[in-house]
C-alpha cells in the first residue's frame, strides 16, 4: 500500500458527517439489537465487509507477507464483535467494548488513512471502524450485555498478551503491527506521547486510563441499581 498522505481534512464537513452517521447508526441498532434475528444480521454483514475487504486487498496485490496482514487490533475488533453478536459471549464482548467503544473511536477521530475519499479503501475504513462502534453499544445500551466487576484488567491483560506476541513478530520480520516500531505517518494522538519508545509506555498509561473511564460510567449504574 502506499504511505499514508494528510488529505483527509480532519473534522471537516465529511468528518463530521461520517461522525453523525454513526451515531445515529447507534441510535438505530439500538433498537434492534434485542432481536437474536437483527443480532446475526448485523454479524453477517460486518463479517461480510471485513471478508470483501480482504479478497480487495489480495486482488489488488496489497497482502503480502509479512507487512500487510490482518493481524492490528481493529482486525481482531471486528471478529471479536462478530463473535459476540453471533454469541453473546461476555469475554468477547468485554474485549469488543473496551477495543471498539476506545480503540475504534479513536480510529474515526484521528483516521490513518492512505487514499481519498471516497476510494473504497477510505470507505472500509469508516465503515468498518464505525459498524463496530455501532454494534458494541448497541449490546450494551439496551443492557443486552454490559461489562462485569475485574473486566478492565482481563482486557488490558489480554490486549498486553496479544501485543506481545505481535512486538516478537515485529521484530523478527520488521513490521510496524500496533505502531510499535515508529508512529502513523498521518497526525495522531501518538504524537503527543512522546519519542518510541516512551510513546508506547505512555500509550499503554492512556490505553489503561480509557478502560477505566469507559468503566465508569457501567460501575456507577451498577452501584445506583444495587438496592441499600
Amino acid at each position: 500500500m502506499a504511505d499514508a498522505k494528510p488529505f483527509f481534512d480532519l473534522f471537516g464537513l465529511v468528518h463530521i458527517s461520517i461522525l453523525a452517521a454513526i451515531a445515529l447508526a447507534v441510535a438505530a441498532l439500538s433498537r434492534l439489537a434485542h432481536s437474536r434475528r437483527a443480532r446475526w444480521i448485523m454479524a453477517a454483514l460486518l463479517a461480510a465487509n471485513e471478508l470483501y475487504w480482504y479478497w480487495f486487498n489480495i486482488h489488488k496485490g496489497w497482502y503480502s507477507f509479512p507487512g500487510n496482514l490482518p493481524l492490528n487490533l481493529c482486525d481482531l475488533t471486528v471478529w471479536l464483535t462478530v463473535a459476540a453478536l453471533l454469541t453473546l459471549n461476555r469475554w468477547s464482548y468485554e474485549l469488543a467494548y473496551f477495543l471498539g467503544v476506545g480503540g475504534s473511536s479513536m480510529a474515526v477521530l484521528t483516521p490513518d488513512l492512505w487514499e481519498p475519499f471516497p476510494s473504497y479503501p477510505t470507505v472500509y475504513f469508516f465503515l468498518a471502524h464505525g459498524a463496530v462502534i455501532a454494534c458494541v453499544l448497541a449490546l450494551t445500551l439496551p443492557n443486552i450485555l454490559r461489562p462485569t466487576p475485574g473486566c478492565v484488567w482481563r482486557s488490558f491483560t489480554l490486549v498486553n498478551i496479544y501485543a506481545a506476541a505481535i512486538a516478537l513478530f515485529n521484530l523478527a520480520l520488521g513490521t510496524n503491527y500496533f505502531y510499535l516500531c515508529r508512529k502513523p505517518a498521518n497526525p495522531s494522538l501518538l504524537d503527543y506521547f512522546g519519542p518510541w519508545p516512551m510513546y508506547i509506555l505512555v500509550g499503554e498509561a492512556f490505553t489503561l486510563a480509557f478502560f477505566y473511564l469507559l468503566w465508569l460510567p457501567i460501575s456507577v449504574r451498577k452501584r445506583s441499581q444495587t438496592p441499600p
